[in-house]
């Protein structure tokens, strides 16, 4: 790298010597326009003519815009940052009628639930009263039937050990005995 160094450093030199030599002012030394003293009034007179045209520019066109648009940023953010929290303060009143109605639904069907099986053990009710009753009236049919084919069975039994009796007395005996008389002897 040095010897790269070197050899530009070299080539340099011999394109200066070479102008110096070709050159018109073999006297005259040229120096670097900047630091020429001949140049600093039109060096300083353009400096400070653009400086105070770049000054203006800035603080008269460019800074103004920047400071309206960060201005309009600044409030479209603190706008959007007021419309969040009022969509999120919305979306909390939606949840809380969201559950209120919920719970009013839950009441109501718990309300309604209740009611039909109320209703329902009423129906119930009223169907077993009244096969309740239906059952108590065939029940009393049914002991009335017994109670009259009893009767019945019980008057034939008389007559029936009557005639047992009456039976049983000519084959031990021989003799026939009335019906009127073995029904006195059994009474």
């Amino acid at each position: 790298m040095s010897s790269i160094i070197n050899d530009i450093h070299y080539s340099l030199l011999a394109a200066a010597e070479t102008s110096s030599v070709h050159g018109a002012d073999h006297d005259v030394e040229k120096v670097f326009a900047p630091f020429d003293m001949t140049t600093f009034p039109s060096q300083l007179f353009w400096f400070f003519l653009t400086f105070f045209a770049l000054y203006f520019l800035l603080s008269q066109v460019f800074l103004p815009r920047v400071g309206e648009i960060i201005e309009e940023r600044g409030s479209r953010i603190a706008d959007d940052l007021d419309q969040a929290s009022r969509m999120q303060r919305e979306a909390e009143e939606a949840e809380k009628a969201y559950t209120r109605s919920l719970a009013d639904a839950r009441a109501k069907a718990m309300n309604v639930a209740e009611t039909t099986k109320q209703s329902v053990d009423a129906e119930i009710q009223t169907e077993l009263a009244a096969a309740d009753a239906e059952a108590d009236k065939a029940t009393a049919v049914a002991d009335a039937r017994i109670r009259k084919v009893r009767t019945s069975a019980m008057a034939n039994i008389e007559t029936v050990a009557a005639e047992a009796a009456q039976a049983a007395v000519a084959a031990l005996t021989g003799k026939t005995v009335t019906l009127a008389a073995v029904k006195s002897a059994l009474n």
